[in-house]
Order: structure tokens, then C-alpha cells, then sequence
């Protein structure tokens, strides 16, 4: 792994940041409030999609990263084949389940005084377009990651990212409608699967791979759900979790609520690409120490630890401290005065989860994904029920409260796995 695989994964999740600084703020005073947190909503749903992969695409990195170490790849057509097909079906279904929802008056759980039902349901039926395509990206991702192809899925990530926002901030030109405006986050996840899928076979290509088409295979999609199946429950229930707050705040308050909760979110929570540009950098060459028996991977990981340890102690304590410049500076007359509040307090959850998610690769690699995925059902109902008590009892600051407990609460018990599970 070379600095320039994380040099690529920082650059390709971190200038979609500087156009979402440009558009948030005329994007809230064109939309308004609930516009606003329903295009919040969408984006939410659009990333929860990622966990109709049902963890094939983690899979297919871990598994040809094993591959790679034995230095046989004759398999790895039939692998993507195989892949391919399990994330097109389970994307499918999502779609459909997404579609029905809309159609059968799934909107009246969504509190918007201002905005048509219509309007919505709309909404959600392009959104369920987007889910086959979000799902099947993963896999083809993976793929990439497994070759170390970091530059050229952070380049599809970087327009991907920048297509998030700008593609509603230049609808809002002509219309504040929500339909118009998921439709441009819908094309942009379509292209992104075309251009995942070139990269994928790029890779094969350039390895000789691709002499015979690969075709489903039983016996290698039950090597992927071995690995995959316990990532796919993490996959389900981890998104939940993510999310959980921001749908809850929309059901318990309103929609205007979210985006006061969303905004210093947003914020806080994008200082987590560095953890995520390293973490997936080093995961393929961690996986193949950990299955060379090498001694190395050891210290590999504690040096790389204890780099993002250092480094978000540093960016968090600083974030907290700017945050009352930074938000009215970004936000103008629009923001909420508990926003302060609560990105302040979520920046000590940033900070313990960016040591969970170290803990988390480093599981994954040791082909321990079960134990992440037992974690995170373990957690679902706690999170929930602390959510919807400190939601009631302290509005969106308990919801903040909330989320840097289960953060802290998911680095302890991955830390313990990880002294746990090491050979």
C-alpha cells in the first residue's frame, strides 16, 4: 500500500466537500427548511442503498485480495460474475420494496406542512431507480479496491460527490420541485455504475483475465456470503443505525428539525474521509498479510492506528472549537442556534468512531465479520430506545447525546474483539 492509494481516496471523498460548502447554504434558502431535510432524507436513503450489496462487495475485496497473496486469479471472473448477479437481485427487490412503500401511503410518515404527498411519492419512485445501481457500484468497487485501482474509483467518487450536490443546487435554478431534484442524485448513480463496471473490467483486462466470460457460480457465492453474509447484516443494520436519527427527528419533530440536526452533522461528520481514505487504503494489503501468516500486520495496523488516533484528536478539538465561526459563516441567517450544540457534541463521537472504524477493518481482514455484525444487532435496539428518550426528553441534542454513545460504546467492544480474536 503506497501513500498515494490514500492520497486518491482523500482527494476523491474530500473536494465534493468544497462544492457541498458552496451549495448548502443558497440550496436552504432556495428550497426552505423542509425542502431541504426531505432532499436531506433522500441523500440518507440514496447511502443506506449501499447495504443491498448485502457485503458481496467487501467480500469480493477480501476474497481476491487472498487470492492475490496465492497469486492464483483464474477464478476472479467467475467471482465478479457471481457478485454481480447476487447485488443486481437484492437491489431489485430493494427498489420494488422502496416503490411499494410510496404507493401504499408510506409519505404520511413523513411530517412536511409545505410539500404536496405527491410530491414525495414521486420522489421515492426514482429513488427506487437508484437502488439497483447503488448496490451493484459496490461490487464493482470492491473489485477495484482489491487491485489497489485507488485513483480511478476516487475519481468516479469525486464526480459522484460533486454531482450529490450540485446537481440539485443547479435545479433549483428552474424549480424547487422534489422529483427534479432526486432525479439528478438517480442519473448520477446510473452513470457511476457504468463507470465502476469499466474500471472492474479495465482490471481484468489489463491482467489477461478475461479470456472466458465468467459465469454464476453456487460454490463461489457461498464463499462470498461466508464472508459477505455477516457483512451483509452489518450492511442492513449499520445504514439503520446511521440514519436512524435523522428519520426519527423527521417523525417525533419535523422536517425543519432534521436540517437543524443534518447541517453541523454533515459538518462534523465529513472529517471522517481521513479515517475512511486510510482504512480502505490498507484493508487489501492487511488482508493479505493477515492470510501470508506475516508478523508485520501487527505492527502495520498499530502504526496506522495510532496515525489516525493523532490526527483526529487534532482535527476534532479544533472543530469543536470553530464550529460557532464556522456554521454562521457557512449558513448565514439560516441556521439554527442549536446546531452549534449539537455539532460540538458530535464531535466526540467522530473521534471515537474513527478508532472503531481502524478495529473494523482490521476485523474484516482477520475474516471476522461476524462480530461485527453481531455487534450492530446487539446495538440496534439500544441506540433506538436511547435515541427516542433523549429525542423526547432534549430535542435534537439528545439525538446528538445519543449518537456519541453508541460511537463510544461500538469502539470499546471492537477494540475487545480485536485483543480477542488476535493470533
Amino acid at each position: 500500500m503506497r501513500l498515494s492509494h490514500i492520497g486518491w481516496n482523500l482527494a476523491g471523498l474530500s473536494l465534493p466537500l468544497l462544492v457541498a460548502a458552496a451549495t448548502v447554504p443558497p440550496l436552504i434558502n432556495k428550497l426552505g427548511q423542509e425542502r431541504f431535510g426531505l432532499l436531506a432524507l433522500a441523500w440518507g436513503l440514496i447511502g443506506y442503498a449501499g447495504a443491498l450489496d448485502l457485503g458481496i462487495g467487501r467480500a469480493v475485496t477480501q476474497l481476491v485480495s487472498r487470492l492475490r497473496g496465492s497469486g492464483d486469479l483464474t477464478s476472479v471472473p467467475t467471482i465478479l460474475a457471481t457478485a454481480g448477479c447476487i447485488t443486481l437481485t437484492a437491489g431489485f427487490a430493494g427498489g420494488v420494496l422502496i416503490a411499494l412503500a410510496a404507493l401504499c401511503g408510506g409519505t404520511a410518515w413523513v411530517h412536511a406542512a409545505t410539500v404536496p404527498s405527491t410530491e414525495i411519492c414521486n420522489a421515492m419512485l426514482l429513488l427506487a431507480i437508484a437502488l439497483p445501481a447503488q448496490a451493484m457500484s459496490a461490487t464493482y468497487r470492491g473489485l477495484n479496491e482489491a487491485f489497489l485501482n485507488f485513483k480511478g474509483i476516487s475519481l468516479v467518487r469525486l464526480a459522484l460527490g460533486i454531482a450529490n450536490f450540485a446537481g440539485p443546487y443547479l435545479v433549483t435554478h428552474y424549480t424547487s420541485e422534489l422529483p427534479w431534484l432526486v432525479g439528478t442524485l438517480v442519473a448520477s448513480r446510473l452513470l457511476a455504475l457504468f463507470v465502476f463496471r469499466e474500471l472492474a473490467y479495465s482490471c481484468l483486462r489489463n491482467r489477461s483475465l478475461l479470456k472466458s466470460a465468467g459465469t454464476y457460480s453456487a460454490s463461489v457465492a457461498k464463499s462470498l456470503f461466508s464472508f459477505g453474509g455477516w457483512v451483509a447484516v452489518s450492511g442492513v443494520v449499520s445504514p439503520v443505525l446511521v440514519q436512524a436519527d435523522r428519520f426519527l427527528i423527521s417523525a417525533t419533530l419535523s422536517v425543519a428539525a432534521v436540517a437543524a440536526y443534518v447541517l453541523p452533522y454533515e459538518l462534523v461528520a465529513q472529517s471522517l474521509i481521513l479515517v475512511g481514505a486510510i482504512s480502505s487504503a490498507i484493508f487489501p494489503s492487511l488482508t493479505k498479510m493477515v492470510h501470508e501468516g506475516s508478523d508485520a500486520s501487527h505492527a502495520y495496523f498499530r502504526r496506522w492506528l495510532f496515525i489516525v488516533g493523532g490526527m483526529m484528536l487534532l482535527v476534532c478539538g479544533a472543530l469543536a472549537l470553530l464550529i460557532p465561526l464556522i456554521l454562521p459563516l457557512w449558513i448565514g441567517d439560516d441556521l439554527q442556534p442549536k446546531s452549534i450544540v449539537v455539532g460540538q457534541i458530535l464531535c466526540l463521537g467522530v473521534f471515537a468512531n474513527s478508532i472503531g472504524a481502524m478495529f473494523y477493518a482490521l476485523l474484516h481482514a482477520r475474516c471476522r465479520s461476524d462480530l461485527t455484525a453481531k455487534l450492530h444487532v446487539v446495538e440496534l435496539p439500544l441506540y433506538f430506545a436511547s435515541l427516542f428518550f433523549l429525542l423526547i426528553q432534549y430535542g435534537i441534542e439528545g439525538a446528538a447525546w445519543a449518537w456519541v454513545g453508541r460511537m463510544v460504546f461500538d469502539t470499546l467492544v471492537l477494540s475487545w474483539c480485536s485483543k480477542a480474536t488476535r493470533g
